[in-house]
């Protein structure tokens, strides 16, 4: 699970009208059957692309219960976890391993704004408090709250924290984790490639949300150490990468999934759905991207 190409998976939506959406169920046992045939290596269920903060409890075990259930031995189950309260988190990791999850992916706690002793507290306490599998998630972005890599090393030597997720596009910070032993996920899309170039192991993807094939295909390329080919399709992919970054992350892949018939164009407040400017240059952008993603899943 802890390789290859693995899915930041949306959360499909119905809108029901004033704002208010529910959970559509038979759009996402579709988007896990989708993942399924791609060769996706995982998904993960919960995070930030999955809307995460503004799932319900019950909505959150539904989702992990309904991914566990088809999945199970097939494709790896990633629970997003993490929370701005460590308690919570340490809840929400021991749920989700009683639901049968794979791993745990935990965010950085966001708003709080631990400091580096923090963040090693914070981390200890989580995999100390269950048996499952814990990646490391740092996107400062998101959370202004940056993971260093020399805390990263540091946490790694806890049995059960397997790897990380990193966002920050930085190739020192990536070969300090790296040269450190410490299993590499990339968290950035457009230079992803480059990642596992200097050996990282996979990534967790929001492009895959729209084309899994291909990023199955990259993976599987660079893997193989055939690089240049690799890259020669990932330049296929910047359109796309660019296009996702328009808006706020799920906003743009959520709308170009609904363009293609994978789900409703139904996200949560506060976030609304994408800019109108932006539809010409989607619907322009959704024929490439098919073509290029139903090749992949020919070879």
């Amino acid at each position: 699970m802890f390789t290859g190409s693995s899915v930041a998976l949306i959360t499909p939506m119905k809108a029901d009208g004033q704002g208010a959406s529910s959970i559509d169920l038979e759009a996402f046992d579709a988007l896990l059957a989708w993942h399924q045939q791609a060769g996706t290596a995982s998904v993960v269920i919960g995070g930030t692309t999955g809307e995460s903060a503004t799932l319900d409890h019950e909505e959150y075990i539904q989702l992990l219960t309904h991914a566990v259930e088809r999945l199970k031995g097939r494709v790896a189950v990633i629970a997003g976890t993490g929370s701005p309260s460590t308690e919570h988190t340490i809840h929400r990791t021991r749920l989700a391993q009683a639901l049968g999850a794979d791993a745990a992916l935990v965010v950085t706690p966001a708003y709080n704004r631990p400091s580096q002793r923090g963040l090693l507290a914070h981390y200890q306490a989580v995999a100390d408090a269950s048996d499952l599998p814990v990646i490391l998630y740092n996107v400062p972005s998101r959370t202004a709250c940056d993971l260093l890599p020399e805390t990263a090393l540091a946490l790694a030597k806890h049995e059960r924290i397997v790897a990380i997720k990193e966002a920050v596009p930085d190739t020192a910070r990536i070969q300090t984790l790296l040269d450190g032993g410490l299993c590499v996920l990339s968290g950035d899309d457009p230079t992803f490639v480059r990642s596992m170039e200097m050996g990282a192991s996979g990534v967790i993807s929001v492009a895959s949300n729209i084309v899994p094939n291909t990023m199955a295909r990259l993976c599987a390329l660079a893997k193989d150490q055939q690089f240049d080919e690799a890259r020669r399709i990932n330049r296929m992919l910047e359109p796309l990468y660019a296009f996702l970054g328009v808006e706020t992350n799920p906003v743009p892949a959520k709308w170009l999934l609904a363009q293609m018939g994978r789900c409703q164009d139904a996200i949560r407040l506060p976030l609304v759905g994408l800019d109108s400017q932006y539809h010409a240059k989607g619907q322009a952008l959704i024929e490439s991207i098919k073509a290029i993603d139903e090749n992949m899943g020919g070879e």
